[in-house]
């Protein structure tokens, strides 16, 4: 339904028909995050595990019933073109996979217009990008869309979000994006604010008074996650044709239409909750997404599933490896849980991969570590090499002794040379770096055929970690020069990106280091003294009335610790497993400070650490095999004499103790059932092991005498040990 600028729906107008599902995916090919890697292929071809990422985005539209989908593809269009006519989606007799190409657009606006006047669009429409993975339904979605367009014409959008907490001290979301601030109205659901820049240095924000007053109540969220994933009606497409200023589709479109009180129309949100939505647009989200993947949370879109014709062959063994059928490991190899190993790929002797995903066809020497890392298709890595948190292309060469400090980047083809360290959160690649780079904003696409000038030429590893850099020649014959990336290396290490190191760290594959964490630690209370006028806190997600100058009282602070714990708990659960099943052995001190950072992102005490460590460590002996309870009870024996010093770091006092205890207690109530007989005897093993004192106990059992009988239970059965401790200490 075409529209003028300037006009309006009437409420009475005609309903579009019903026609079958269609979506526009958006190709954008150049995330500045994603360079080198995408100046030779697009990011949408980027391999996500163990197929493209755009097989997932596809995977999933044919999923929730979309018929016809129109894709939309600039910079590399050839690339991704040959790669949909050679694929499953170009021969799917009733999921329509269309092209449409653009050699001149430059914005999400451009191809949106382009889409317009093309006239495909016949209805309701799904837009995304085709960077996105997920398992949602979108049928409930679907259904308050239309509902909303039969009552009110002027409800344009529905934005799929999802909650995501972020951290309190670096601001940015698991994602590695900066967290994002809405405003949404908690009857109807509409969004009233947007803004995912916000400047966290002043300590505030500002809200137009309209609308406080013109709203009853208003939820501001710092909690939610931007899905990429909109549903919109057809007006969405004219009103790009209509205004040219509207290039970007968040950074315009969307607050444009919230500030625009002539038009009028209104874009909604729809809350996933159990579903996994998430957009890859750097490089820290393509880690996290692949490691969700390879953790189940995106089924049935993971490994060992043929969800796409284009799919693998892969096996799920247990502790959670997936492994191809021909891959030719030495026994002395050692391959742990949450990895992937592709087909025709060879490990060699003493060989340890971890957390990792390795693609097809790759050769792996002897004495070689790899952690965290992904190894693309046909990658050469010689003896004795090491690589933490890196991503290596197609092709690659990593000759014997040579060492990939965390956070690299390693192009198509590039070559290693001997017993070389490419310094942390390098890119390299066989291009040199252009002169014109891109910008980070949504679907902003470059020509291929740009301009491109030398980066600057690094004469020695000491000399890249200190950023001292000389210029060198573009000639062919410097081009391979050994003095970048060593002996009889290839390859250009490119400067840092307009966001400087910082912005390489945040964004990184590798984990932020501690040194950063403990500087925002330093700096985090200054930071959230977050207050208003009268002196009264803004909480992170809350209630904001027009009458009142601060928080309702209607806002439930417990259940929004509820919920952190819940996010926290989950986090620390996945870091206990990854150092469980590392190989040969874990430090317990780097799960101690994994475990210090996530309590300072989440703002908690020592006595939620304990009650989670104690929760994940439980879990672990309950998941172990057993068939009575005398077997079950030996797996916590084990457990805990094997985890005593990790879960007696966060034992500080009485209180701590109280709060294990009062866990374990809620877990034989609800999560945990299997426990509830040996409650007593777990118990006294836990003080046998001195990680409960008497004091804790009898403070425990004293705090349970005016209880209901309900509530009483776990003390009954332990009416015998506490009488022991009791007296034992009128003795004392």
């Amino acid at each position: 339904m075409a529209q003028k600028k300037g006009s309006r729906v009437s409420e009475d107008a005609e309903v579009l028909p019903e026609v079958p599902l269609q979506a526009v995916l958006l190709a954008d090919s150049f995330a500045q995050k994603f360079r080198p890697i995408t100046l030779e292929r697009p990011k949408v071809l980027l391999p996500l595990v163990n197929v493209p990422m755009i097989d997932y985005t596809l995977a999933w539209l044919e999923s929730v019933g979309v018929e016809e989908v129109f894709i939309f593809c600039c910079a590399h269009s050839k690339l991704v073109v040959d790669y949909l006519d050679s694929s499953q989606w170009a021969r799917q007799p009733s999921f329509l996979v269309q092209k449409i190409e653009s050699h001149d657009s430059t914005s999400a606006g451009d191809a949106l217009r382009r889409i317009y006047d093309l006239n495909v669009i016949r209805g309701d429409f799904i837009l995304i990008s085709g960077d996105t993975v997920s398992n949602m339904c979108l049928t409930q979605a679907l259904k308050e869309h239309k509902e909303r367009r039969k009552k009110d014409m002027l409800a344009v959008m529905t934005m799929v979000i999802k909650q995501s907490k972020p951290s309190s001290l670096t601001h940015q979301t698991r994602l590695g994006n900066d967290e994002l601030l809405m405003a949404i109205d908690p009857e109807t659901k509409r969004l009233l604010y947007y803004e995912d820049k916000a400047d966290h240095s002043k300590g505030l924000i500002s809200l137009d008074k309209i609308l406080l007053a013109e709203n009853p109540a208003v939820y501001l969220h710092n909690d939610m996650q931007d899905c990429y994933i909109d549903i919109c009606s057809p007006e969405v497409l004219s009103l790009f044709t209509d205004n040219f200023d509207y290039q970007h589709l968040r950074r315009h479109f969307v607050k444009s239409l919230l500030v625009d009180d002539v038009m009028g129309y209104k874009i909604f949100t729809h809350e996933t909750h159990s579903s996994y939505a998430a957009r890859i647009d750097n490089f820290r989200s393509y880690d996290t997404v692949s490691k969700d993947i390879l953790h189940r949370w995106t089924y049935p879109f993971v490994p060992d599933v043929q969800f796409s014709g284009n799919c693998p062959i892969i096996k799920l063994d247990r502790r959670g490896m997936y492994r191809a059928p021909d891959v030719t490991q030495s026994r002395s190899a050692q391959v742990g849980p949450f990895t992937l190993v592709g087909k025709g790929t060879t490990i060699g002797d003493n060989t340890t991969i971890t957390n990792s995903v390795i693609r097809e066809g790759c050769t792996i020497g002897c004495n070689v570590s790899i952690e965290g890392s992904y190894i693309w298709n046909n990658v050469t890595i010689q003896d004795d090499c090491k690589l933490s948190h890196a991503i290596v292309c197609d092709g690659v060469v990593i000759k014997t002794g040579s060492v990939l400090e965390p956070g690299v980047i390693l192009s198509f083809k590039v070559v290693v040379g001997q017993q070389f360290a490419v310094p942390a959160y390098s890119k390299v690649s066989l291009l040199p770096q252009p002169l014109k780079q891109d910008s980070d904003e949504e679907l902003e696409y470059a020509d291929s055929g740009s301009g491109f000038v030398e980066s600057p030429a690094i004469t020695s590893a000491s000399d890249a970690a200190n950023g001292e850099f000389n210029l060198k020649s573009s000639t062919n014959s410097e081009r391979w020069g050994t003095s970048e990336v060593g002996v009889s290396g290839a390859g250009y290490i490119w400067s840092v990106c307009e966001g400087g190191l910082e912005e390489e760290w945040r964004q990184s594959v590798a984990p932020i280091p501690a040194d950063k964490l403990a500087e925002f630690s330093l700096n985090v209370h200054a930071e959230l003294d977050l207050t208003n006028q009268d002196g009264s806190i803004l909480p992170a997600s809350g209630e904001l009335m027009p009458d009142s100058g601060s928080v309702v009282s209607d806002y439930d602070v417990d259940e929004v610790f509820k919920g952190d714990y819940a996010y926290f708990e989950k986090e620390v659960e996945a870091t206990f497993l990854r150092a469980v099943h590392e190989v040969p052995g874990v430090d317990q001190n780097n799960v101690i400070l994994e475990v210090n950072s996530l309590r300072l992102s989440y703002n908690l005490q020592f006595s939620d650490c304990a009650s989670a460590i104690f929760y994940s460590v439980m879990k672990l002996a309950l998941e172990s095999p057993y068939s009575t309870n005398g077997e079950l009870f030996t797996n916590v024996e084990k457990v805990v004499a094997d985890w005593k010093d990790l879960l007696k770091h966060y034992l500080h006092s009485v209180d701590e103790e109280f709060e294990v205890i009062q866990k374990f207690e809620e877990m034989c109530l609800e999560s945990t059932k299997e426990f509830s007989a040996l409650f007593a005897k777990i118990l006294h093993e836990l003080y046998d092991k001195e990680l409960v004192t008497e004091d804790a106990i009898l403070q425990w059992a004293s705090e349970k005498e005016n209880a209901d009988e309900s509530d009483r239970v776990f003390v009954r059965q332990c009416e015998t040990f506490i009488k022991w401790l009791k007296e034992a200490e009128e003795e004392e």
